[in-house]
């Protein structure tokens, strides 16, 4: 179905469409080497990439784009001049200083200011030269639009599992604000254009913001070195699946090299998302996992992002952290300190905790005077209706708690509402003895990071609180299980925030705990915190990528596709399309000529409910094996009577059946069957075991063969249906482990066979019977799309040739569907493979046959 979202690139995002003003004139670009400036590309943005260049050995830059660059603006009000500086707590600021030595590192993205049309080409300047800065300048109602209107009130909600039921409370989808997104992500990628040198340079994309990006960079430059990381949760396919772009969002992310997340739940949301949504598989490759798409493999990297331990640790020495620490101990003598970090809005569970809070006091009255709920509120980063109510129910709850369990000098719930600058903040990490963060969905979240940082101390932190520098530290955490950092904390205490009695009760835990397991759990946690930092992640995610894109150069690249379904076709240089006048021209300069022809996915489509064959596949066949020059064998896995039943009208068609198990040379042939199977005693073996995983997986089914026993999902549930069939493949390889048979998993189906036979064996014995007789093939065809046909891939390579002959045949091994193969060609689809046929059909003439292709005098041995 037509999907109005796929039009063009160029007509969603430009200005005329939203009408928006146009962004400033490009920037200079950005040196390489001293006095070399890349060249631009030319004006249409599409450049020729078939031809195999390989990049110069120059050291290239990382490109960094998000939403909003790392830094800080004010306008002078007595020179009327914009003032810039780097914001130490941007998350994405360390990655400056996170890669080796002399590594160029560029931000593109907003500024959180507007800046006047008429500054803007001076304030681009200044950040280039000074801080390495691309600015992005949306103008306001697109920025309007784009970030708080589709980033903020549709996306972000719908990514922490919030779908638009009531309208009241989120934002349905407005194909509006989706162009505005879309024309939005269109100026980051021109901005990411004049800076790049895409031989050389790695981008990196960061977050939701920017989903769309990748495909306009991967348009202008087929090779990018791209890689993008979502920092925030990636739903369930049941949630995602409601998006109504929901497939050009993923096609765009597929446009990139890697892609990360924090926990192997996003990534399994998002794999998930692909299997269903775009009928992709995925493998594990030593260690990695992989998505092949259209030629490219898309790796998926699962690491959380860590701190900048050199940051934290600098502030916690500073002495405004220490003169803040001892007026926070003094204000809370002889009370323990239960701290919160978090964003005002209605993810963060705020108001859960300060249930929790509320029946922890209830269940222990000791803890009254002697506990205190610190709550630092962060400024909301978005606007609506929803942070409104949050913040309100904030404060009614604090104020009945205090009220309740209050008196002179006490407060249960101390309420931070302000801009709490970082040196305050590492003062409360430091002297609270719990600390607790209760989000019902949180992408990661580091306040437990820079807690268990901060606990570990500084010595003029441990100086100003009275601290010994050699005394053990402690921490004890309090986590939801529904946020990015919690697998890797695995000495917190996990709550369910939904349950408030759950959550007191932990709370209790942690205040209660032994002095010695605190600091068990302290130190385990400090390990991993201070040796998987923001250093860390972002080296590794770049190892990562450019691991990725050590093939680029490697592959010839097309860019397919319109609007936001375009993609890169990548195809190994000696594997290409089987062109229809390549292959006849072969065809009608050959005497000699062997066809092996796979059935299901090849001449008869593999999702087609009919699958017996069309009445034009029925003629083009008669035709083909009318020809005397031509040997033509249907091989299939299929039984043999419905073979002979479906092929009944071509009489000179050769057919294996069972993958060879079966074999005849014409209709007026007898069978043969292959030695090497007698015993079919494990078929009560593997039988019953089939039947199990039949009954507990809806959709399947269980198909008898006379040598094999093959179990079907493609039915089924796709997550499902593929757990099952791995579970099944390991629990048959077990108790089949003394029977000869294999065992094997092909598209959708797990299929249990006598060992010794393949549809390699089929043409390896057609081939040889040729040869035997004097006829040694010149030509030799064959069609296939599942991974049991690269058996005869490989074995028409290695039989078809006879040394005496002087001139090596025509071998054309092609494979339906582009994918890894060890055929040298391929075509699309089952309607190409009948076209291609077709056109050799015609070509034939309609002589007797001659006798010697008919006749097979030997026995049929594997």
């Amino acid at each position: 179905m037509f999907s109005r979202s796929c039009i063009s690139l160029l007509e969603l995002a430009s200005g005329e469409m939203l009408n928006f003003p146009q962004t400033p004139r490009a920037l200079t670009k950005v040196m390489t080497l001293q006095g070399v400036i890349p060249d631009a590309k030319n004006s249409d943005g599409i450049n020729n990439e078939g031809v195999n260049v390989p990049p110069s050995e120059i050291c290239g830059k990382k490109i960094i784009v998000a939403n909003f660059l790392p830094l800080h603006s004010q306008k002078d009000t007595k020179s009327g001049k914009w003032c810039f500086s780097f914001d130490e707590d941007a998350i994405l600021l360390p990655l400056k200083d996170s890669f080796s030595s002399g590594t160029v590192v560029i931000f593109v993205g907003s500024l959180k200011v507007d800046i006047e049309a008429s500054e803007q080409e001076e304030v681009s300047q200044k950040l280039l030269e000074e801080f390495n800065c691309v600015p992005t300048f949306l103008p306001s109602e697109l920025h309007k639009k784009y970030y708080h209107g589709f980033c903020k009130q549709y996306l972000w909600p719908l990514f922490h599992y919030m779908l638009p039921m009531c309208p009241d409370h989120s934002n349905r989808f407005d194909r509006q604000l989706w162009q505005a997104y879309v024309s939005a992500n269109k100026i980051y990628a021109d901005k990411v254009m004049e800076v790049i040198n895409p031989e050389n340079d790695y981008v990196w994309v960061h977050d939701y913001h920017l989903m769309i990006l990748p495909t306009f960079l991967r348009r202008r430059f087929t090779r990018v070195k791209l890689g993008f990381f979502l920092h925030s949760p990636f739903p369930s396919s049941e949630i995602y699946r409601t998006l109504p772009v929901r497939d050009e969002i993923l096609r765009a992310l597929l446009n990139v090299d890697l892609i990360g997340f924090h926990t192997f739940d996003y990534a399994r949301h998002f794999l998930s998302c692909c299997s269903r949504m775009l009928g992709l598989e995925y493998e594990s490759k030593r260690g990695y996992i992989g998505l092949e798409y259209f030629g490219r493999t898309v790796y998926i990297k699962i690491l959380p992002v860590g701190i900048h331990m050199g940051r934290l640790e600098s502030v916690l020495n500073d002495p405004s952290s220490s003169v803040k620490a001892k007026e926070i101990q003094e204000q809370f003598r002889g009370k323990k300190i239960i701290l919160g970090v978090d964003d005002m809005d209605i993810f963060k569970g705020i108001s859960l905790k300060l249930l929790a809070m509320e029946q922890l006091l209830q269940q222990h009255p000791e803890f009254r005077g002697k506990v205190v709920l610190v709550q630092i509120v962060n400024p909301a980063r978005s606007t609506g209706k929803d942070v409104q109510e949050a913040k309100k129910e904030t404060y009614s709850t604090t104020r009945r708690i205090n009220q309740v369990f209050g008196f002179p000098g006490y407060e249960p719930v101390v309420l931070i509402d302000r801009n709490v600058p970082f040196h305050e903040k590492t003062a409360y990490y430091s002297l609270a003895e719990c600390c607790i963060v209760n989000a019902v969905r949180d992408g990661m979240n580091l306040v437990p990071y820079k807690y268990i940082i901060c606990r570990q101390g500084a010595p003029n932190m441990d100086k100003a609180v009275g601290f010994a520098s050699d005394s053990p530290r402690t921490s004890t955490l309090v986590v939801s299980e529904f946020i990015g950092c919690s697998p890797s904390l695995s000495g917190a205490i996990r709550v369910n925030p939904w349950n408030i009695e759950d959550v007191a009760d932990a709370l209790n835990v942690a205040i209660t705990m032994p002095a010695l397991e605190k600091q068990l759990r302290h130190e385990k946690h400090y390990r991993y915190v201070s040796s998987h930092d923001v250093a860390y992640w972002s080296r590794s995610f770049m190892q990562d990528l450019e691991r990725a894109c050590k093939d680029h150069y490697r592959k010839r690249c097309w860019g397919i596709g319109f609007g936001l379904n375009f993609r890169i076709l990548s195809l190994s240089p000696s594997f290409r399309k089987l062109s229809i006048d390549h292959i006849l021209s072969a065809y009608k300069r050959t005497n000699r000529r062997a066809i092996f022809l796979d059935y299901d996915g090849t001449i008869v489509p593999e999702s087609s409910i009919v699958k017996t064959p069309s009445p034009e596949v029925i003629s083009i066949l008669k035709n083909l094996c009318s020809d005397p020059k031509n040997t033509v064998f249907i091989v299939s896995g299929r039984g043999q009577n419905s073979l002979s039943e479906w092929f009944a009208q071509c009489e000179n068609l050769g057919i294996a059946a069972e993958h060879g198990y079966f074999i005849r040379w014409s209709s007026t042939s007898s069978w043969e069957t292959s030695s090497s199977a007698i015993d079919f005693e494990w078929k009560q073996i593997a039988e019953p075991v089939m039947k199990l995983y039949t009954e507990a997986t809806d959709g399947s089914y269980i198909e008898t063969k006379e040598s094999a026993l093959v179990w079907h999902h493609l039915d089924a549930d796709p997550d499902f249906g593929s757990c099952q069939a791995m579970e099944m493949l390991d629990h048959l390889e077990n108790v089949l482990a003394n029977e000869p048979v294999v065992v094997k998993k092909g598209q959708h189906i797990v299929e249990v066979k006598p060992q010794g036979v393949t549809k390699g064996l089929v043409a390896q014995k057609v081939l040889s019977m040729m040869i035997s007789n004097g006829n040694a093939p010149d030509f030799v065809l064959c069609i296939g799309d599942d991974r049991s046909d690269e058996d005869m891939f490989e074995s028409i390579s290695s039989t078809s040739y006879n040394p005496s002959q002087p001139v090596a045949p025509e071998i054309f091994a092609c494979t339906v569907g582009q994918k890894p193969s060890k055929a040298r060609y391929y075509l699309d689809d089952t309607v190409d493979v009948i076209t291609l046929l077709k056109g050799l059909a015609a070509d034939s003439s309609l002589k007797p046959r001659c006798n010697w292709e008919i006749q097979a005098p030997f026995e049929y041995i594997m």
